[in-house]
C-alpha cells in the first residue's frame, strides 16, 4: 500500500473517531442536515492541508493523538485519551505500584497542578505545596499529558524516585524536585478545644473509614461537653465521594446530600438517613481552595441544606464519575459519565462550593524569601504560617452568636 493511501485512511479514520467520539459525548445525533458532516469535513480539511503545507512532513499520528487529547480535555480535566503505549503503562502502574507522593494533583492552565497535599507524606517532605504547577514529570511536559498519565506517572514502587519542574510564584524559572515515593498513610482525625465549648476537628483526607473515625470524634467530644463544633475541611482533597456523602449524613437528619447525574446516568440520589445523624450542635465548616471531591460534597450538603454555615474561600470544584473504555487499536478512553451536583442543583465540578461567608486565605499573601536560583522550594519556599488563623477566628466569632 503506498503512503498516500495510508495518509488518505490515517485521515479518513481520524475524522471518523473524532466525530464520532464527539457525537457520543454530547449526545449528537448525526444526520445529513445538522451540520456535523460538515464539521468532520472541515477537519479532514484542515489534516490535509497540514500535510500538504506545513513547514515539514507532520508525523500525522503524532498529530492525530494530539487532536484526541485536546478533545478529551476539552470536556473535562478529568476525560483522557491514552494512546496504546501510554495505556499499557498505565494498567502496569495500576496494577504493580503501591506507593505515591501523597498529593491530589488535578490540571490547571493546562499544567498539572498540586490541589492539596497530605501532612507528612512525600510531596509535603519534598516541600511541595498547593497551587505549585508541576510542568515536567521525568523531563516530560504535563501540558501534553492526560490527567490519568499524569496521576499514573505519580505512582510507584515506593523508595522510587520522581523528578518534577515545578512552577510556583515570584520563581522565574522553575525548580527541580526530586519526590520520594512511599505508601502514604492519611493522618487521624484530630480535635481540639477551643473557647466557648467550640471543639475543632481537622480532617486532611476522607478515604475510606474516614466518616466513621470523625462519627467517633464527634461522639466523644459530646459526652465532654463540647457545645459547637467546626469542621475543618482545608486542603482535604483527596478520598472517595461515598466517604463524603457518610460524613455529611453525621450533621444531616433530612435532606438531599448530593445527586449523581450524567447523559445516560440516570438521576442517583443520596438522601440523609436520620439513623446516621449523630450531632444537631451548631456547625461551621472551613474550606478553601484545595478542598475538592468529597470534601466539596459535605460543604455543600450542610450549606445548601441550611446545617451550618461554610467559611473560608470558594473550593477547588472536583465531583464527577468516570469510565474506561477500551479501543480497538491497544488505546483508551477514560470519560466523565456523571457529575455530583449539589442539592440545589450545581454541578460541583462546574462551580465549586463558595462559602457563605468568604475570608480569603491569608497565607496567600504571605511573601516568600527573595529568589536563589540554586536553592529547591523544599529549602526556601515553604510558606510561614500566619500568626492568626483569620478563617478559624471568623469560625469561631460566628459560632459565638449563635445558640447552642
Amino acid at each position: 500500500m503506498s503512503i498516500k493511501i495510508k495518509t488518505a485512511i490515517l485521515i479518513a479514520s481520524a475524522g471518523v473517531l473524532m466525530f464520532s467520539l464527539a457525537g457520543q459525548i454530547r449526545g449528537v445525533r448525526a444526520s445529513n442536515n445538522d451540520g456535523s458532516y460538515r464539521q468532520m469535513e472541515v477537519y479532514s480539511e484542515v489534516l490535509s492541508r497540514v500535510r500538504s503545507e506545513y513547514v515539514e512532513e507532520p508525523n500525522l499520528p503524532t498529530v492525530t493523538d494530539g487532536a484526541l487529547h485536546g478533545l478529551l480535555e476539552s470536556l473535562d480535566s478529568n476525560s483522557s485519551y491514552l494512546n496504546p503505549e501510554q495505556y499499557k503503562e498505565y494498567k502496569a502502574r495500576k496494577i504493580g505500584s503501591k506507593g505515591d507522593v501523597g498529593a491530589a494533583v488535578s490540571k490547571r492552565f493546562g499544567y498539572a497542578s498540586v490541589v492539596a497535599v497530605i501532612p507528612g507524606g512525600p510531596a509535603d517532605k519534598a516541600g511541595l505545596q498547593d497551587t505549585d504547577i508541576l510542568e515536567a514529570i521525568e523531563g516530560k511536559s504535563t501540558r501534553e499529558m492526560s490527567l490519568a498519565q499524569i496521576r499514573s506517572m505519580l505512582t510507584g514502587e515506593p523508595g522510587s524516585n520522581v523528578n518534577l519542574s515545578v512552577v510556583r510564584a515570584r520563581r522565574s524559572e522553575p525548580q527541580k524536585v526530586v519526590v520520594t515515593r512511599d505508601i502514604v498513610t492519611i493522618p487521624p482525625v484530630k480535635d481540639k478545644m477551643l473557647d466557648d465549648g467550640i471543639e475543632q476537628i481537622r480532617v486532611d483526607a476522607l478515604n475510606k473509614g474516614k466518616s466513621q473515625e470523625i462519627a467517633n470524634r464527634i461522639k466523644a467530644v459530646q459526652k465532654s461537653g463540647v457545645k459547637k463544633l467546626i469542621l475543618d475541611l482545608r486542603d482535604c482533597a483527596a478520598g472517595d465521594e461515598a466517604e463524603g456523602v457518610a460524613t455529611a449524613n453525621l450533621f444531616l437528619n433530612h435532606g438531599t446530600i448530593t445527586y449523581l447525574q450524567g447523559q445516560k446516568y440516570p438521576r442517583e440520589a443520596f438522601n440523609a438517613d436520620p439513623a446516621k445523624a449523630v450531632t444537631t450542635l451548631p456547625l461551621v465548616v472551613l474550606v478553601n481552595k484545595g478542598t475538592a471531591g468529597p470534601a466539596e460534597i459535605v460543604a455543600a450538603a450542610v450549606l445548601e441544606n441550611a446545617r451550618g454555615d461554610v467559611v473560608g474561600d470558594k473550593t477547588f470544584g472536583d465531583g464527577s464519575v468516570q469510565k474506561l473504555i477500551e479501543l480497538q487499536d491497544g488505546g483508551a478512553l477514560i470519560l466523565s459519565i456523571a457529575k455530583y451536583y449539589s442539592p440545589q442543583g450545581k454541578a460541583i465540578q462546574d462551580t465549586a462550593v463558595t462559602p457563605n461567608i468568604v475570608v480569603a486565605d491569608v497565607a496567600d499573601d504571605v511573601p516568600v524569601p527573595d529568589e536563589d536560583e540554586n536553592a529547591a522550594p523544599a529549602d526556601i519556599e515553604k510558606k510561614t504560617a500566619p500568626d492568626h488563623d483569620e478563617q478559624l477566628d471568623k469560625a469561631i466569632q460566628v459560632l459565638k452568636k449563635r445558640q447552642g
